[in-house]
């Protein structure tokens, strides 16, 4: 996450002009989740912060973003949430971020509160990507937030799939209000 659109990412959280809690897909070891954590704790909201914490489709053993300090040795996986926990705690944000440890779809089924702010940045292959959208972005209230990581009209640049639910949400009628580096800021119909 650079700090430019770290920044992006706090301004839209504290300027997102309806009621209700922020979801982050993706949370990984919880930089993203500083800056959106700190706009909801500055608002007296919450920020969910959603990740199976496993690593992404592209973040495995031999590839090139792979970490193997985020494996945990008994088991032979990624596992993320420690570090997660530690970020949120030296960030003071555990009154303010909740981690909700599972998959995406299989939490969104059961979710029922509306959100005034989704911002995706889970899984950047074709299924995950497009999953995440079905699943979260009906539960953005109207006039709210939803924000797009990773999202690269060229794709020698990245990957494609954010930048497909990016074009799914422009066809669906989410308005584009902000484009810095590859996040994109949108405003729900």
């Amino acid at each position: 996450m650079p700090v430019d659109e770290g920044l992006a990412l706090h301004r839209h959280a504290r300027a997102c002009p309806v009621d209700g809690p922020f979801l982050e897909i993706g949370s990984y070891c919880g930089k993203s989740a500083i800056y959106l954590g700190s706009a909801a704790r500055d608002d007296g909201r919450v920020l969910f912060a959603l990740d199976h914490h496993r690593g992404s489709e592209e973040n495995q053993a031999g590839w090139e973003h792979h970490d193997a300090a985020l494996v945990d040795p008994e088991i032979g996986r990624m596992d993320t949430l420690p570090f997660f926990r530690r970020t949120i705690h030296d960030a003071e944000l555990e009154g303010t971020v909740v981690a909700v440890v599972g998959d995406s779809p299989v939490v969104a089924r059961s979710w029922e509160t509306p959100l005034a702010l989704v911002f995706i940045d889970g899984g950047h292959g074709t299924e995950p990507a497009h999953a995440d959208y079905e699943s979260w972005t009906p539960k953005i209230r109207s006039g709210g937030t939803l924000l797009i990581h990773d999202v690269f009209p060229d794709p020698a640049d990245g990957g494609r799939p954010p930048y497909e639910i990016y074009l799914r949400a422009l066809d669906d009628g989410f308005a584009e209000v902000d484009v810095v580096g590859s996040l994109r800021a949108l405003r729900a119909p």
